[in-house]
């Protein structure tokens, strides 16, 4: 399957970086607890300085809500939303050891994160807006359709894995106790998105190994490589590349 995020999108932020990181082998009995506690410590110190609402990441994010027409204190980036959780509550939730590990590296690094079932994704997965047509399902098991227009991820079925871009994930696709192929999602839109993201997968990269030791591939997309293609079974995992390159 090829992930990658519309021209069109692009276009309107320049300045998007994604970071994907691609795994097998994935189950629900790792223990990730001293991982999660090391990142969640990091979120913590920064919030001691200041609300999530100061970071630069987070920043970046509002202003790209606002552009697209949404009150961004009213739908946040998810990572917003985990500081937020974080600092009023002091803990996150616990959900699957990879959810949970993702949840605590987005909160150390304030850059939204999405973990997706591979098997619950039909063909190629593309960040775009959407027509209007494409169906969500939400965790409760409704079916809704983003706005036309709205930032959403589709896969070639027209299933909708997303909603405004990096507010809220699909049930559809979420990671659950079966998962085994997953594909790691970060995305930043700040002034120093490509070195960070470029850190945060390295990150992931030795966590999801060490923490399942399984193999993984990864790469950091921009304008000049903004396609990842994952291979399902034999070979490389899966490489970034420029385009006009299958």
């Amino acid at each position: 399957m090829r992930f990658e995020h519309s021209a069109q999108l692009r276009a309107a932020y320049p300045d998007l970086v994604a970071g994907v990181v691609h795994a097998t082998g994935i189950t629900a009995t790792a223990d990730v607890a001293r991982r999660t506690a090391g990142y969640l410590a990091v979120a913590r110190t920064r919030l001691a300085d200041g609300p999530e609402s100061g970071f630069p990441e987070i920043q970046a994010w509002r202003r790209a809500y606002a552009a697209m027409g949404l009150p961004p204190t009213r739908y946040r980036c998810a990572a917003e939303a985990l500081l937020r959780r974080l600092r009023l509550d002091g803990e996150l939730p616990r959900v699957h050891p990879l959810v949970d590990l993702c949840n605590a590296v987005s909160a150390a690094y304030a850059i939204p994160i999405a973990a997706l079932d591979l098997d619950r994704i039909d063909g190629d997965l593309m960040v775009r807006p959407a027509h209007g047509d494409e169906e969500y399902q939400t965790f409760a098991g409704d079916t809704e359709h983003p706005d036309p227009g709205e930032v959403t991820f589709v896969d070639t079925a027209g299933r909708a894995h997303a909603r405004r871009w990096t507010n809220r994930q699909s049930g559809w696709s979420a990671v659950r106790a079966d998962t085994s192929s997953v594909l790691i999602v970060a995305e930043a839109l700040h002034a120093e998105a490509e070195p960070t993201l470029t850190r945060l997968v390295a990150a992931l990269v030795s966590e999801v190994t060490d923490g399942w030791s399984t193999p993984t591939a990864s790469a950091v997309l921009t304008a000049a490589a903004p396609r990842f293609t994952a291979t399902t079974s034999g070979g490389d995992l899966g490489q970034a590349v420029s385009p006009g390159t299958r």
